[in-house]
């Protein structure tokens, strides 16, 4: 699985870490330094993948990541110090795909690469079928989600969540096997990115976002899609 990377990082130690890893498993490698850098080599050389500090002169990690999520679906793995729940989950909310906290195990760090180039394979594997959930159609081969026959924007985590209930429509997910198809096991990552995921897609794909008829809780275990028109259309 070799893949052409694009590493992100200020603090030279661990950009060189980084670099000797990911090589020994056969990719090829670019590093910056600066924000700035990351932007005009992704723009340049588009990468298989991104692995980007959060802390980054010039330009920061987060804002790196804003500015790509408007051009590319390039996948994103963030490298952070920052341990607050809020920081992590603006992260996932600006479109990053995964994130690894620091300190970090080399290890850990080329399993989550692993993970997301694999990810990225199956995405290019031949068209499945469009994926219909009432009004809401979903093609898993163009990344594309329509509603009523309507264009919706998705970040990737946003469109994998909703690929996922798409294929078992009604069927109630956990918070947590959401998170294991969004992220897989992760011990510092909660729950609560589930609920900022779903607090988004109901912004794009429902009429009214504070009463729900396609993408539905249910109380005190999870979420499930529905198709939605009766509930809809019966709404006053």
């Amino acid at each position: 699985m070799c893949a052409h990377i694009v590493v992100a990082e200020d603090d030279e130690k661990q950009a060189e870490l980084v670099r000797r890893y990911l090589e020994r498993e056969q990719h090829s490698v670019i590093v910056v330094s600066d924000g700035r850098a990351a932007l005009d080599e992704v723009r340049r050389t588009p990468p298989d993948l991104l692995v980007l500090d959060i802390m980054l002169p010039k330009v920061d990690g987060l804002d790196v990541c804003r500015i790509l999520r408007q051009e590319t679906d390039l996948p994103v793995l963030m490298l952070t110090a920052r341990s607050t729940e809020d920081d992590l989950l603006l992260g996932l909310d600006l479109g990053a795909d995964d994130y690894v906290t620091k300190p970090y195990s080399p290890r850990e760090l080329m399993a989550r690469v692993r993970t997301l180039l694999r990810r990225t394979r199956v995405a290019a594997t031949p068209p499945d079928p469009l994926l219909r959930v009432g009004t809401l159609t979903l093609d898993p081969v163009r990344h594309e989600v329509t509603v009523d026959g309507k264009p919706i924007e998705c970040t990737p985590g946003e469109f994998r969540l909703l690929e996922v209930m798409a294929a078992h429509p009604d069927r109630v997910f956990t918070r947590g096997q959401l998170l294991e198809h969004l992220h897989g096991f992760d011990r510092y990552i909660t729950t609560r990115a589930i609920d900022v995921h779903v607090m988004n897609l109901r912004k794009k794909i429902e009429t009214r976002p504070r009463k729900p008829a396609r993408l539905m809780t249910v109380y005190g275990v999870g979420y499930k899609l529905t198709a939605g028109e009766e509930r809809q259309n019966g709404a006053s």
